[in-house]
């Protein structure tokens, strides 16, 4: 079984519908697919791997070696007990958004990671655009359900993560399984180093590595506001013992002060009762129920933001 891979010109000409069907798949049987043809030159890409690469090396790579978890594995290893490191990733990850502070020493990176992230963002859109026509909901309405209203207040993060070669892969995770909190997820996998895995019928499926491709997936708001229709899908990272996996996602998020709740028109009345599977809430507090809840079941966090 494989992710599905949808080529996305489609969109653009005479098998348009074909291509709309492919992606409504995706987000309704899948939560995972993967973009060819997006639109995003080769030559950006070709130049994210090299600077991603470059920066881990001069910036990242000895603070790794010397971090938390890697003490931790070590530790565990010469107690030589059958225990799997818990509440651990094995994971070197750095956030660029556009209100923080970037690495700076490698040359070229923050440009061309700034013109990366731009064109990301357009990607979003459009591929949010796709999402709003599939669900039969006004042009926008995700966009303008994230930004709350006509603004552009919603957040755009890149979390730049690499998992490094590790010597006992099998006692501990490259990144816990999950689920995604926000919006619509972008990421730029390594096309060698697999690892990622999403869980369909009870069972981890390999996100197959390819060259170039933007693979997809659907957050927790996108589930809420289709009132179930598109899920977020678990997801885990393995660590590996060799390769050094790249791993670039951005998230396009609603504003935290965003009220997100299943669009109107996906809520069908019966005998005066709705259907309306979630509850409306605040993104910002529905974030902090995420965070102490991130790698534990979804359905209690609807209840726990439900309450708030």
């Amino acid at each position: 079984m494989a992710i599905p891979v949808i080529d996305f010109s489609k969109l653009n000409g005479e098998e348009r519908s074909k291509a709309m069907a492919q992606i409504a798949n995706g987000c309704e049987e899948w939560g995972f697919f993967q973009l060819v043809n997006h639109g995003i030159p080769e030559e950006l890409l070709e130049r994210v791997k090299k600077l991603s690469f470059e920066c881990y090396k001069l910036e990242r790579e000895e603070g790794f070696k010397n971090s938390a978890v890697v003490k931790k594995l070590n530790d565990l290893v010469e107690k030589k007990s059958g225990e799997k490191l818990e509440n651990s990733d094995w994971e070197d990850v750095f956030l660029l958004s556009d209100d923080n502070e970037w690495p700076s020493k490698t040359p070229g990176f923050n440009e061309t990671m700034a013109e990366y992230r731009c064109e990301l963002k357009k990607l979003a859109e459009k591929v949010m655009e796709v999402m709003d026509e599939n669900l039969g909901l006004p042009r926008g309405y995700i966009k303008k359900a994230f930004n709350g209203g006509d603004g552009e207040n919603a957040f755009f993060g890149t979390k730049v993560s690499h998992y490094p070669p590790c010597p006992h892969p099998e006692k501990v995770t490259g990144l816990r399984a999950h689920t995604d909190a926000g919006g619509v997820i972008l990421l730029f996998q390594d096309d060698k180093v697999g690892g990622l895995q999403i869980l369909k019928d009870g069972e981890w499926i390999d996100v197959q590595p390819l060259p170039n491709a933007i693979v997809i997936n659907t957050g927790d708001q996108i589930e809420v506001l289709s009132n179930g229709r598109y899920k977020s899908v678990w997801h885990r990272v393995l660590a590996m013992s060799d390769g050094n996996r790249r791993s670039i996602a951005s998230f396009y998020n609603p504003w935290l002060k965003a009220t997100i709740a299943p669009a109107p028109a996906l809520v069908e009345t019966v005998n005066h009762e709705t259907d309306q599977a979630y509850p409306m809430f605040v993104f910002g507090d529905y974030m902090s129920v995420y965070a102490e809840q991130k790698f534990l079941p979804k359905e209690p966090r609807f209840h726990a933001v439900k309450a708030m």
